[in-house]
C-alpha cells in the first residue's frame, strides 16, 4: 500500500504548498533582497501548531536557494536546541564552521564571534519554536550580524516578546510579520489527497477516510498527516486493500499518543518539570504549579514565564486548561 514513505514522514517538504499562497509570498518577499546581495530583514512567523509554519518556511528557503547560488540556509529546532549555545553550534555545524569547537569548554561568545566572521553567502537561519530558547541573546546577535537573516517561528507573538529585552523588542517590532491560521476541513482534505497520491498506491484510501482524518485533526496538518501515516501502516499490517473511516477511528488514539510522545520527548528541562507536576497533581492551579516547580529546580523562571510555558504545553496537547482565567486549573492529557 505504501509506495513512497518519505511523503508521510514528519518534516517532508513538498514541491507544492497548498492553501498558503499569501504566506509563501509574504516570506519570499521579505527574503528576496538576499538574492540581490542586499541584507534580508528579520521575519516573525506566528500561528497555531500544525498550521504549516515550518513547512512553508523550509519550502520558501528551498525555492530561494534554487534561484541563486549565493544564499545559505540553516534550520534549528529550538525545542531540541533550547540553549543559545546549542542553537549557535547547530548553525555553525551546518555551515561547516564547527571544526575544533570543544562543546564542553568553548564559550558562547566565541561561537557568536565565529558567526560574525562568516564570509560566505548570506544565511537564512530558521529558528523554529524560537520562544523556547532559554535566553534570547542569540536572536539579538543574529539580528545584528549583516550576513544573517533570522526567521523566528512561534505560536503567538506575545510569547516571543515576553521573553526579549527592550533592545531586541525595538528591533523586532520593525520586522516582517507572516501570520498563519488553522486549516479548514476542505484544506486539510486536499493536503491529505496530495500525500495519499504521492505516497500510497492508487485507490488506497477512500474519500470518507480522508474526511475523517481531517475532521479528527481539527485544523492541525501535522496530526492529520500522522493519522494518514498510522492508518497506512495499520492497513498494511492487517493486509487491507483500502483505508476506510473505520481504519482511521481505530488508529486515532495511537496517532494522538504518538504526537504527544514526540512533543513530550522534545520538552526543555523546565517545561518537563512542569508537565511532571501537573501529571502528578492535576487538576492543579497555576500558582500551585509554580510553588512546586520552584521547589524542584535550582534556577526557577518567573511566574509569568511559567504561565507562558503552561500555555505552550496546552498548545501541543500535553496539558488541558480547564475553567476561566480566574479559576483555571491544568490536567495532563492522557
Amino acid at each position: 500500500m505504501i509506495r513512497d514513505a518519505r511523503v508521510l514522514r514528519e518534516g517532508f517538504v513538498p514541491r507544492e504548498v497548498r492553501h498558503r499562497e499569501g504566506e509563501v509570498n509574504g516570506l519570499a518577499n521579505a527574503l528576496r533582497p538576499l538574492t540581490r546581495g542586499d541584507p534580508g530583514e528579520a521575519v516573525v512567523i506566528t500561528g497555531p501548531a500544525g498550521s504549516g509554519k515550518t513547512c512553508v518556511s523550509r519550502y520558501v528557503v528551498d525555492r530561494l536557494r534554487e534561484e541563486t547560488l549565493d544564499v545559505e540556509a540553516q534550520y534549528v529546532n529550538c525545542w531540541r536546541n533550547h540553549t543559545g549555545y546549542r542553537a549557535a553550534y547547530r548553525v555553525l555545524e551546518g555551515l561547516g564552521k564547527a571544526v575544533e569547537i570543544h562543546r564542553q569548554s568553548t564559550p558562547l561568545d566565541e561561537l557568536v564571534a565565529r558567526l560574525g566572521a562568516h564570509d560566505g553567502p548570506p544565511c537564512v537561519v530558521i529558528l523554529d519554536e524560537a520562544d523556547q530558547l532559554e535566553a534570547m541573546d542569540l536572536v539579538y546577535d543574529l539580528h545584528s550580524l549583516s550576513g544573517f537573516a533570522p526567521v523566528l517561528i512561534v505560536n503567538r507573538e506575545e510569547e516571543l516578546f515576553a521573553r526579549v529585552d527592550d533592545r531586541l523588542r525595538s528591533r523586532l517590532r520593525g520586522s516582517h510579520r507572516v501570520a498563519f491560521d488553522r486549516y479548514d476541513l476542505d484544506e486539510l482534505v486536499s493536503i491529505l489527497e496530495d500525500r495519499a497520491r504521492w505516497g500510497l498506491v492508487e485507490g488506497a484510501v477512500t474519500d470518507d477516510a480522508l474526511a475523517a482524518m481531517a475532521d479528527a485533526a481539527a485544523g492541525d496538518a501535522r496530526l492529520a498527516i500522522g493519522l494518514l501515516r498510522n492508518a497506512a501502516r495499520d492497513a498494511e499490517d492487517r493486509d487491507l486493500d483500502r483505508i476506510t473511516p473505520e481504519t482511521v477511528h481505530a488508529v486515532e488514539p495511537q496517532g494522538r499518543a504518538e504526537l504527544r510522545r514526540k512533543n513530550l520527548e522534545s520538552l526543555p528541562p523546565h517545561q518537563h518539570v512542569l508537565y511532571e507536576i501537573v501529571d502528578e497533581r492535576g487538576p492543579i492551579a497555576p500558582g500551585a504549579v509554580y510553588d512546586r516547580y520552584a521547589d524542584r529546580v535550582e534556577d526557577p523562571r518567573t511566574d509569568r514565564t511559567v504561565r507562558t510555558y503552561l500555555s505552550k504545553l496546552v498548545d501541543y496537547d500535553l496539558l488541558e486548561a480547564r475553567g476561566t482565567t480566574r479559576d483555571r486549573t491544568y490536567v495532563a492529557v492522557s
